[in-house]
């Protein structure tokens, strides 16, 4: 370790700048929404047996609820523009714009060069958790995924139960295309449920029990035509391991719901970006 400077306490004085104010963000209408909601009807559902995942889709204006069924269940998600799978959920920029987890009234986005709100967060039964006394909350966009080639770097493993592989066999399958093509469109998710923070000490990712309980969703409205991938992680509620058979898991359900006739009238997806895609050139 270096020595420090003599004006290292001015220097860590320094107080922080949000990088992206996101006062100026479109306004969601949560209002108009969850009136929709209240008269909407469920289309469908699918249930996501444990340690695998499955597919769905949404229409653009419809509504989707993920819950836990059964027992504590922490969950995976990818979104793709249903119509063109080169637009999907963008993790990064999402946690740029709303914070590291997210909830009720906050959004996710889509890549470059569309970034746009894919899906708006209508209402969350784990918003009350906040944040805890380790730095710890819920519905996180810092990890990743677990995936098997982590867990072959680090451990020497051949597990092939990870959400990574999870969500890649079931984008295959409903796509009905080969592995290796359904690996690269697979990317980093909204861990739905999972309880994660940063350690103080080493900045750390970590995780801890998920407080999610049985009948207990996280719903949103597609601002677009969404296909959805969701795997139920094979660390259960992530209190102990992941990518092992050794925690108890559990499925995870979702419903999808449409709004009943004219309660949405005038409503359109959000437009792509306006940038003008010159860089300067």
């Amino acid at each position: 370790m270096t020595n420090a400077p003599s004006d290292a306490s001015a220097r860590r004085a320094i107080a922080p700048v949000v990088c992206y104010p996101n006062e100026s963000l479109p306004d969601p209408n949560l209002a108009r929404l969850l009136k929709a909601r209240e008269t909407a009807h469920k289309t469908g559902e699918v249930l996501v047996p444990p340690r695998d995942a499955r597919c769905f889709e949404v229409p653009a204006g419809h509504f989707f609820r993920i819950t836990s069924v059964d027992g504590p269940q922490v969950g995976d998600l990818n979104l793709w523009n249903l119509t063109d799978l080169s637009e999907r959920f963008y993790s990064g920029k999402t946690r740029a714009l709303h914070g590291t987890h997210v909830t009720t009234g906050e959004r996710l986005w889509s890549s470059f060069p569309y970034m746009r709100p894919m899906a708006t967060i209508m209402a969350d039964t784990l918003g009350w958790y906040g944040i805890d006394e380790f730095g710890g909350s819920v519905h996180d966009v810092i990890g990743t995924r677990c995936d098997p080639y982590t867990g072959n770097l680090l451990s020497g493993t051949q597990y092939h139960y990870c959400c990574h592989s999870n969500l890649t066999r079931a984008l295959a399958d409903h796509l009905d295309i080969p592995l290796g093509e359904a690996e690269p469109m697979v990317h980093d998710v909204l861990n739905v449920f999972m309880c994660t923070g940063f350690t103080r000490d080493t900045g750390q990712y970590f995780m801890k029990a998920s407080p999610v309980r049985p009948g207990d969703y996280l719903e949103f409205f597609a601002e677009i035509d969404l296909l959805g991938d969701l795997s139920a992680c094979p660390g259960g509620d992530c209190s102990s391991e992941h990518s092992s058979d050794t925690a108890v898991c559990h499925p995870l359900l979702v419903e999808t719901f449409a709004p009943a006739d004219g309660t949405l009238k005038g409503w359109e997806s959000p437009a792509t970006s306006r940038y003008d895609r010159t860089h300067g050139r």
